[in-house]
């Protein structure tokens, strides 16, 4: 009865590490560190890449003092048809094999089983079981598992439990991959609904979109900027509520309506944002979204730089000067867009200093889950401050690193920076 409970027991230890996260890697590494020393003196995964080569991911053994870091997790050698190594017939869909006897590596018939031999050799293995990983009948790798030493070595009774685990991997691991690829899948639509910035006028523009690391979904971020016909660059940010390809589609809308509405009317940033409201309502009723409509502009070749803006429920813009004080510009605003189409929009207008530089970003920049608004806030000034005389690129790709990689929401930034006096033509940047 024990024995049936400790079985038990490590199956449900190893199922909760492959679940634990979508990061194929991470979770395989939790598992072997499971099963080892539970199960054996040190355990190996390998999986197959695109082109059918194995890679090593995962070797870890019970005295981390014998296995130094990334030791033997590299790519394997190609698996021959006629290879006899346990790793390559495994590889072909057998197993589990038990294994009781080691030729020595000069033995081998080939490099892949060079390979095996080697790390069977190094590390002094007595008895071993390799497992396909089989799901949706395909192969998508091997699992190894080894033991050192007299006590408790691995035998036919091990093999049904080693089976078990070894399916319970291999769902993990094609769930996961499956994961992976409806992620990339998805970035490289979002991505591709995003515009290319404009190369004109003497300001820099800089933009840059994050996904989600929580979801393989698409949402609703965007940013846009283009010159209108008057020379005023404008600068657009919004978030339509939803995460899914919905979400994504009233996104590409929505922005594309606001291009329409705003190169037709030459109108204040607040009267842009109310037709964009009262379009939404007779054509999306009920959708909402949050948007920021702001133009960059100065009348005459000696006035100042001034930002001319409007916010419909977004998070407000952040100013920063060229000597690193912040303050984020709050005035302007209004109820976000889809809530009440009548409603009056106010709009306001700020002075840019020479050389400073304003932002635009979405919440998941700032947001964090049970933490209070005011401390994203705050983060974010602070890191943009040291941050003022960076290069605007710099500038974007510091910001992301230091406050979006622990977000679970699609983070988009839109940046332009304030030129001194002469500087020369506009250069943008999106990534």
């Amino acid at each position: 009865m024990q024995h049936a409970l400790d079985r038990l027991t490590l199956l449900a230890n190893a199922n909760n590490a492959v679940a634990s996260t979508l990061d194929v890697e991470t979770g395989l590494r939790r598992l072997c560190r499971t099963l080892v020393p539970a199960l054996a003196d040190w355990c190996a995964v390998d999986l197959l890449d695109e082109h059918g080569r194995p890679r090593r991911l995962v070797v870890e053994h019970r005295d981390p003092g014998q296995l130094p870091p990334g030791f033997f997790e590299a790519q394997l050698p190609p698996v021959r048809d006629a290879s006899p190594a346990p790793l390559a017939r495994a590889l072909r869909g057998a197993g589990p094999l038990l294994i009781t006897d080691f030729p020595p590596p000069d033995h081998a018939r080939d490099p892949l089983q060079a390979v095996e031999l080697e790390l069977f050799a190094r590390l002094s293995a007595t008895t071993a079981v390799v497992a396909p990983l089989t799901a949706r009948r395909r192969v998508l790798g091997a699992m190894t598992l080894v033991r050192t030493g007299d006590d408790a070595p691995l035998d036919e009774d091990s093999l049904a439990l080693i089976e078990d685990l070894a399916h319970r991997v291999a769902l993990a691991v094609d769930s996961a991959q499956l994961h992976a690829q409806v992620q990339h899948t998805a970035e490289r639509l979002q991505r591709a609904l995003l515009p290319e910035l404009p190369n004109t006028g003497a300001l820099q523009l800089a933009a840059r979109y994050q996904p989600s690391r929580a979801t393989a979904e698409i949402g609703g971020d965007w940013y846009d900027a283009f010159t209108l016909p008057e020379g005023a660059t404008t600068l657009i940010i919004g978030d339509v509520a939803g995460h899914d390809m919905r979400a994504a589609v009233t996104m590409s809308q929505m922005r594309n309506m606001l291009r329409g509405i705003a190169c037709d009317r030459k109108e204040p940033p607040g009267k842009i944002l109310a037709r964009l409201d009262a379009a939404n309502d007779i054509l999306y009723a009920s959708q909402t979204l949050t948007c920021i409509y702001a133009l960059v502009e100065k009348l005459e070749p000696h006035d100042p730089w001034k930002l001319h803006y409007a916010i419909a429920g977004h998070p407000a813009p952040l100013l920063i000067t060229h000597e690193g004080d912040t303050r984020f510009l709050d005035d302007g605003r209004s109820l976000l867009l889809g809530v009440d189409p009548t409603r009056i929009r106010p709009d306001a207008t700020e002075r840019l200093p020479p050389q400073s530089t304003v932002l635009l970003y979405t919440d998941g920049l700032i947001e964090r889950r049970g933490e209070d608004l005011d401390r994203g806030m705050a983060r974010l000034r602070q890191h943009a401050a040291a941050l003022a005389r960076e290069p605007l690129d710099a500038f974007c790709d510091e910001l992301l690193t230091g406050l979006a990689a622990e977000s679970t929401d699609d983070v988009a930034l839109l940046a332009v920076r304030i030129p001194p006096a002469g500087t020369g033509p506009a250069t943008a940047t999106a990534e």
